[in-house]
């Protein structure tokens, strides 16, 4: 389980994802939203982060952080057309929290062929089984 200032650290790494253009879109709030309700960050929390991003700390669970580039890549595709530099930050933010490069290349290449690009979560996590052993 993952302590509070992880929490926050994640919720504001991902506001900062979202913000790439300067802007917070409905949609992204919402499901931003939703990730603070789920990592039972208070909606007070939550506003605060927006103006006041949490100082960051690395995961140390490998699969908290497998989970957290999965959100990262639902909140990339929620734009329904992204840029080569959005997928370099992706790319970026897997590499910084400690992903290997392989697995993210094969996310990134192998959502393309999913609905709505989107990665099932086992399937996500076979690709980096595979890469971790």
């Amino acid at each position: 389980m993952i302590n509070r200032a992880e929490k926050l650290s994640l919720l504001s790494e991902m506001i900062a994802f979202a913000r790439k253009d300067k802007s917070l879109k409905e949609i992204e709030y919402n499901f931003l939203l939703g990730v603070a309700r789920q990592l039972d960050i208070t909606r007070e929390d939550f506003e605060y982060l927006l103006e006041n991003p949490a100082t960051h700390v690395n995961l140390k669970s490998y699969s908290e952080r497998i989970v957290q580039f999965h959100r990262l890549v639902l909140l990339m595709n929620m734009n329904s057309r992204y840029s080569e530099r959005e997928l370099i930050r992706l790319h970026n933010f897997g590499l910084r929290m400690g992903l290997s490069h392989e697995s993210i290349n094969k996310v990134l290449e192998l959502m393309e062929s999913f609905p709505n690009k989107i990665i099932p979560p086992d399937f996500l996590i076979e690709i980096f089984k595979i890469q971790y052993n």
